[in-house]
């Protein structure tokens, strides 16, 4: 009697124990939120549209969708004209600036200093500023600066 009441007892036990194993893997899923459950939904709903797709697929013989190859077109050279400017020191203000001593220089700068013309330094040196002085002077003057003979009849004019 012994042996059986021990067989009925491990039978119970062992019984016990897979209904327990079967019923925990069914635990975890009632447990779930909604986006465990979104997750699942979702990774459900790509499995069945992929098998839609492959079947499609074998019955149409081919792919749904072949994107053309791609072509290679050679890009075209666009040669495009330089602009051509002219620097303040290429015009022939400057040329005929440049041609006058240091002194007579900074005596030009001076005296379009006093007449309210050039606010910069007195460095002899032609640069924007000077440039633009000796311009508003000219127009000023009914002067041009449009030739070098012209430009150095303007310089004079202030030195002399």
């Amino acid at each position: 009697m012994l042996l059986s009441v021990m067989n009925a007892k491990t039978t119970l036990i062992a019984g016990l124990t897979a209904l327990s194993i079967a019923a925990v893997p069914a635990t975890p899923a009632l447990a779930w939120g909604e986006k465990e459950q979104g997750f699942v939904a979702g990774v459900a709903t790509a499995v069945i549209v992929d098998e839609l797709l492959k079947n499609r697929r074998a019955r149409l013989g081919g792919p749904v969708y072949a994107a053309p190859a791609p072509v290679y077109v050679e890009p075209r050279t666009v040669y495009v004209e330089p602009r051509h400017t002219t620097s303040i020191y290429a015009t022939p203000a400057g040329r005929a600036f440049q041609s006058y001593s240091m002194s007579e220089r900074k005596a030009i700068q001076r005296n379009l200093r006093a007449w309210g013309y050039y606010r910069g330094g007195i460095d002899g040196s032609f640069g924007p500023g000077t440039y633009n002085a000796i311009t508003a002077y000219a127009r000023d003057e009914g002067a041009s600066l449009s030739s070098t003979s012209k430009a150095y009849g303007v310089y004079d004019g202030l030195l002399f």
